[in-house]
């Protein structure tokens, strides 16, 4: 892709929308929807990183309850030119064609490659990468796996959505009772991770979200591992202009 001259390509990951409750994360979907607004200005392309919503789960006929004024714009964006491209989180895994037929924003469920001015990115939301976690990786691959999403599916929908946001809310970082800290770079799955991928491919940005961190930390040679935070004590997204990737906050 080349960037329009005065465009930027914007990236935004784990907004979390209905944790801890759909009341407390009202305002900050509101505040998305404003980023949103006004990003949609210049954007030549949107990223979101996963983790937009707190749980997703697509029965058949049914989709989770709100997020209306969210589902919304992006509809409206999309609608008027811009792509938008959607990476599941480790939150909303469950994620299937919906945004695809009703959004027309395509969804991935694993890392992508791009290229924009001659800058090579990868781009996922980062769960699952690097040493360790292996509890977590062994959880994923049975969550993933289509008898279990079959399973999950035979619950009641008020049945199902209560009981994974109750899960959900014991997870203390989303319930806000834990402070995200920097490991140091020799204890950043995501960092010791992009390290791995540089030996064998070079990429100029790695960018991620999941660690709810906003960080730029070089990795190799003009190589940087991007974080981009979150929409829940941060609010920050990525800015990439055509020669310079930048995080900025959303006030």
């Amino acid at each position: 892709m080349q960037i329009t001259p005065n465009k930027r390509i914007y990236f935004a990951s784990d907004q979390h929308f209905g944790a801890p409750t759909p009341e407390l994360s009202f305002p900050r979907e509101q505040k998305f929807v404003a980023w949103l607004d006004e990003v949609k200005k210049d954007a030549e392309a949107i990223f979101l990183l996963g983790d937009l919503f707190d749980f997703w789960f697509e029965y058949k006929t049914v989709v989770p309850k709100g997020f209306v004024r969210v589902l919304g714009k992006l509809a409206e964006i999309r609608d008027s030119g811009i792509p938008i491209y959607f990476f599941v989180g480790n939150h909303d895994l469950w994620m299937d064609d919906y945004f695809e037929k009703e959004l027309n924003i395509p969804v991935y469920h694993d890392n992508q490659e791009y290229t924009f001015n001659g800058k090579t990115f990868l781009i996922g939301h980062g769960d699952g990468k690097g040493p360790g976690d292996k509890g977590y990786k062994r959880m994923k691959k049975v969550f993933t796996h289509p008898f279990s999403k079959w399973l999950y599916r035979w619950l009641h929908p008020d049945i199902g959505m209560k009981l994974a946001q109750y899960l959900s809310v014991k997870n203390k970082l989303i319930s806000g009772d834990e402070d995200v800290k920097f490991l140091g770079e020799e204890n950043e799955w995501l960092i010791l991770y992009s390290k791995r991928k540089l030996e064998t491919k070079h990429y100029n940005y790695l960018v991620f979200g999941h660690r709810h961190l906003p960080m730029i930390v070089p990795v190799g040679e003009k190589a940087e591992y991007v974080n981009l935070g979150d929409w829940i004590s941060y609010f920050t997204y990525g800015v990439f202009d055509g020669e310079t990737f930048e995080l900025k906050k959303f006030e």
